[in-house]
């Protein structure tokens, strides 16, 4: 179990909240994240990358100059991949790149990067409280109040954001939003920061909070 610390909308700390969710083992946690980021990164590629092989290229029917005499290299086709726009050796072609892994090992791997990252986990109560149009001053200036720098990478997991949360957010270039059954171990690990609305927190815990 780990707490962790409870602010206002102002910034000012209000209590704390835990979080209790079971993690791999410290012998196994590294090589599990790092399994779980190559999968999800792997299995975001598209794998469309195609080229032309020789047989592909179009023309190509007929000898470009005679064989002997020219003093040059002898060459049968224009498709040959020695010549400029000729066929690709080896080239990519559309593929999958998807890896397996299996349920409890994903769910192991999300509740075991979120447990470490308690550290930097912010929860909020009342967030966008009297948020009535979409405000992005008023988004970044919450965050400072949370004693959150400028520059850092947050990730905002929000259960039920309005629209006016999700329209201030969106143009903040280093801010994500996501949403608390949404969470994936690629985002938990690359944000500095992260910050949950109560409701977030509890969703988190009955989501994954099963074992």
């Amino acid at each position: 179990m780990a707490n962790c610390v409870v602010r206002d909308w102002q910034g000012k700390e209000s209590g704390q909240a835990s979080l209790d969710l079971k993690v791999a083992r410290e012998t196994s946690a590294v090589d599990l994240l790092h399994r779980a980021v190559v999968r999800q990164l792997a299995n975001a590629r598209q794998g469309t990358a195609s080229t032309l092989t020789r047989a592909e290229v179009a023309g190509g029917g007929r000898k470009p100059y005679k064989q002997k005499g020219t003093g040059r290299a002898r060459q049968g086709s224009i498709r040959t991949p020695l010549r400029p726009g000729g066929g690709i050796v080896f080239g990519p072609k559309p593929r999958s790149y998807s890896l397996a892994m299996n349920r409890k090992e994903r769910r192991l791997a999300l509740r075991t990067a979120l447990m470490s990252r308690v550290a930097d986990i912010t929860v909020v109560k009342g967030f966008a409280q009297g948020l009535e149009a979409p405000k992005t001053r008023e988004i970044t200036a919450a965050l400072q109040r949370f004693g959150i720098a400028a520059d850092a990478k947050v990730l905002l997991v929000i259960d039920g954001a309005s629209e006016e949360v999700r329209l201030s957010v969106r143009n903040l270039e280093k801010v994500k939003l996501i949403a608390a059954d949404q969470l994936n171990v690629f985002d938990l690990l690359n944000a500095s920061k992260l910050v949950l609305n109560e409701e977030a927190l509890a969703k988190i815990q009955e989501v994954y909070g099963d074992g």
